[in-house]
């Protein structure tokens, strides 16, 4: 199928109604992730207001030492260097010869747009954008951004199925949809507010389906997903096509992603030592890189909320640490992700991400 020839007779039958309601539809979304963290700061703000709470988690940052801190920094910093390695392999497999500098350069602007916008894929988009400006390949330039993100989801669930499947499956505290504290318990406790939420949606759904313009949003909304669905199908089969012949590069992404990502965990293992948390190091192998995966589900911004509230859940109820002490260590992330990001800021505001001549000659790459 020629999707781009699809998208545009749509657009062409459709005609001005399809502009208007894209346009919200996007506002709609943006404002659903904005009102989601929003709504999850504010949870968060009144449980650390409850008792003594807040002395707790501030005696628990109280311990923790800044060398400890500054290190995981340090390597999680070293390892989105790494990450624009990685990167410029891939390119370089399509012949497109950026320095590796450039690319690096890239990767951390990216990161500082994951972190700030909404959706994780943000900073992907924006890569994929300026890469183009580096190179007249502009098709394998695009596509090598999209494998870069396959390659870091799927090492992040490779190490969490075999630390689950190495340490946890078949131990009596494993993380299982079963017993005292597991999802599916959760739904029982709170089934009749489940089934009110659940009705109200159905009465959204019923009333934007008997309103004209909510059934053209509807319809909008049905086509876009199709859109994104038939567009990430594609850009599968071609990543398949383009870097089938490179096995070995593949491989060595892969290798040197998961290398990075279980150094990156084992500097926070670290981190929560030095908070008084005694969760086996596998804990973290399992509940880090899942939590990594959810948020990079655009429901939020940076993950923001989804990685805290899941990853402070898991710890909580199948590892035994105290809520305070998982607070202290779900937010250490968070700032440890806000100041690595610092970098992708002044390289935009700098504008380093260019080539040197774009403002000159703008339309045309750089050899």
């Amino acid at each position: 199928m020629n999707l781009t020839g699809y998208y545009l007779r749509k657009q062409v039958f459709s005609g001005q109604t399809a502009s208007m309601p894209k346009a919200k539809t996007k506002y709609i979304f943006l404002f659903l992730r904005i009102a989601f963290v929003t709504a999850g700061i504010i949870w968060v703000l009144v449980w650390v207001s409850r008792g003594d709470t807040w002395s707790k988690i501030t005696s628990t940052f109280h311990q923790m030492n800044l060398g400890i801190f500054t290190l995981v920094l340090s390597i999680f910093v070293l390892s989105q260097v790494m990450v624009g390695f990685r990167w410029w392999l891939l390119l370089r497999t399509q012949s497109i010869f950026i320095s590796l500098a450039a690319a690096v350069r890239l990767n951390f602007l990216g990161w500082f747009y994951n972190n700030f916008m909404p959706g994780s894929v943000g900073g992907d988009l924006l890569r994929a954008w300026y890469v183009t400006k580096h190179t007249e390949k502009r098709f394998e330039a695009a596509l090598s951004v999209f494998v870069d993100r396959i390659i870091g989801l799927l090492s992040t669930l490779i190490i969490a199925g075999f630390f689950y499947a190495l340490f946890l499956r078949n131990q009596a505290d494993a993380v299982t949809f079963t017993g005292p504290s597991g999802p599916l318990k959760f739904l029982t406790e709170y089934k009749w507010v489940i089934l009110l939420v659940i009705v109200v949606l159905m009465m959204v759904f019923g009333a934007l389906l008997l309103h004209r313009r909510g059934r053209v949003l509807l319809q909008e909304a049905w086509f876009h997903i199709r859109i994104h669905s038939l567009r990430a199908f594609e850009k599968c089969k071609n990543a398949l096509i383009v870097y089938s012949g490179s096995p070995l590069t593949i491989l060595a992404a892969f290798v040197l992603t998961v290398s990075l990502q279980i150094l990156v965990i084992t500097g926070f293992w670290f981190l929560g030592k030095n908070l008084g948390i005694p969760a086996n190091l596998k804990y973290y192998y399992v509940f880090f890189t899942l939590t990594w995966v959810l948020g990079a589900l655009p429901v939020s911004i940076g993950g923001a909320v989804v990685v805290e509230g899941t990853l402070a859940y898991l710890f909580i109820h199948y590892a035994g640490v105290e809520k305070e002490a998982a607070f202290a260590l779900v937010m250490c992330q968070r700032i440890i992700w806000i100041l690595a990001s610092l970098p992708g800021a002044v390289i935009h505001l700098v504008g380093a991400h260019l080539p040197k001549d774009f403002f000159v000659d703008y339309d045309k790459p750089v050899v």
